[in-house]
């Protein structure tokens, strides 16, 4: 498993999980209207886009598995996503691109935190998460960008935070 830039060939898989209901159920974006071309567009906007990281989760045959993500980047923290399609589920894939997102948050971009949430219904990835070791935190006490999520999100949603610490620059 290796994260890599995100190219066009990923468009076709990524369309794939993005219209799987499984996987989105319990997102919040509304990805059953995508198509390919909007596949295509986010990944040649993903090239020059300086506020957010957007890296291809790839098998060791370079295929396209899921996208991971460092969104919001200011010179402190971002805000870490991932999706990966079902045929990841349970591999350990997502463990492994997370761990080197965050790393190279950490150590290449020098990140001093990097937060995230998930819905209470998504208890697929409440149990990931909490199973890794992530650590839930109460949100009032954090002043990091909640750009993009409503009010009743930000108190409703479960959050996490990741410090830089020497596990993540070795």
């Amino acid at each position: 498993m290796k994260i890599r830039k995100l190219e066009l060939k990923d468009a076709e898989a990524m369309l794939v999980w993005m219209h799987d209901q499984d996987v989105v159920k319990d997102l919040s974006a509304n990805f059953a209207d995508k198509s390919i071309e909007d596949c295509k567009e986010f990944i040649r906007e993903s090239w020059d886009d300086n506020s957010n990281l957007h890296m291809a989760i790839a098998d060791d045959s370079d295929n396209y598995l899921g996208t991971v993500s460092l969104k919001h980047l200011t010179h402190d923290n971002a805000e870490f996503a991932i999706t990966i399609g079902k045929t990841a589920m349970g591999t350990g894939i997502s463990a492994l691109a997370m761990k080197e997102i965050l790393r190279l948050g950490f150590k290449e971009i020098g990140l001093k935190e990097i937060y995230w949430c998930v819905s209470p219904e998504n208890k697929r990835a409440l149990q990931f998460y909490d199973k890794n070791g992530y650590h839930r935190i109460t949100i009032k006490k954090h002043t990091f960008s909640c750009e993009g999520y409503s009010k009743k999100q930000i108190e409703e949603f479960i959050w996490y935070l990741e410090e830089n610490s020497l596990d993540y620059n070795e």
